[in-house]
């Protein structure tokens, strides 16, 4: 299949055909690298894949501890 590029806006697109994003369930997103003189796309099924486990322990990342004594907070 033959595409062109299409302006938007200071950036350069191709168009995707409906078709051939339905075949692959309306992906969102894609990672995109280059191989030689080709551009290949590979969907990313849940980007956001993770995210919720990660954002339940981010108390465990917590840069100052919670048992700091303030009167140690000069010594910091």
């Amino acid at each position: 299949m033959q595409v062109a590029l299409i302006d938007i806006g200071t950036s350069k697109g191709i168009r995707i055909p409906a078709g051939i994003l339905k075949s692959f369930d309306s992906p969102q997103s894609f990672d995109m690298h280059i191989e030689g003189n080709q551009i290949i796309l590979n969907i990313i099924h849940n980007p956001r894949h993770g995210w919720e486990e990660k954002f339940k322990n981010a108390h465990n990342a917590l840069l100052i501890d919670d048992d700091l004594d303030l009167n140690e907070w000069d010594a910091l």
